[in-house]
């Protein structure tokens, strides 16, 4: 009975896992669309958002089945728990990276108001701390978890650096008030994404020594 959990709980990971990997890849293409301006990579990311929906109710009625029919123990009881809140942030991401794509459609057809540089690292940022959440996760790694808040804050300071230069731009010139103002609704949306990731490794810290702690 216990080997028969034990599995199932296994697989729960690995479920997580592959919701994380395709919240990654949604970030990525999102992000891509932008830089190149290509309507069809954003449309990609729309129409995938469902597959993230279906996962997340997936796991989380595979999780609400672990705890009715197993009865798990504490330390069991704190994974599923941490499982379910985890799948949550994914989607969240996914859908962050939705609104990225949404913008991209918008704005598609018109030069960007400014050469695209803070953007994409904070994309690149966000990726590696949803990966090495994930990654916490799989191996129960409370340092790694914990290192996410140094690289929060990375984002949040390329965020209020992106909201400045745009800034001038709007003021120099009204004209790109509004493509401006998308912009930085991506650069808002990333530092989300990166308060999502900082999340899960708060999920995981809770996950293997049972303490509520905030990272970033």
């Amino acid at each position: 009975m216990r080997k028969h959990f034990l599995e199932e709980l296994e697989n729960l990971k690995k479920s997580i896992l592959a919701m994380g990997d395709i919240a990654i890849n949604s970030v990525n293409i999102a992000v891509l669309s932008l830089v190149q301006r290509d309507e069809k990579k954003a449309r990609e990311v729309i129409n995938g958002d469902d597959k993230l929906d279906e996962m997340e109710m997936k796991i989380e009625k595979d999780c609400i089945s672990l705890i009715a029919l197993q009865q798990p123990i504490a330390e069991d009881l704190r994974i599923i728990a941490a499982g379910l809140k985890i799948i949550t942030d994914l989607e969240r991401i996914g859908d962050r990276a939705v609104d990225i794509a949404e913008i991209v459609l918008e704005m598609a057809d018109r030069p960007h108001v400014k050469p695209l540089i803070d953007i994409p690292r904070m994309s690149e940022l966000a990726q590696e701390m949803i990966k090495d959440s994930l990654i916490a996760f799989a191996a129960n790694d409370v340092k790694l978890a914990e290192s996410l808040g140094k690289r929060d804050d990375l984002v949040d300071a390329l965020n209020d650096q992106v909201r400045r230069e745009l800034m001038e731009i709007i003021i120099e010139d009204p004209r790109k008030l509004a493509d401006a103002t998308r912009l930085m609704f991506v650069a808002s949306y990333l530092e989300r994404i990166a308060d999502h990731s900082t999340n899960i490794g708060e999920r995981v810290i809770y996950m293997v020594e049972g303490r509520r702690v905030k990272i970033n």
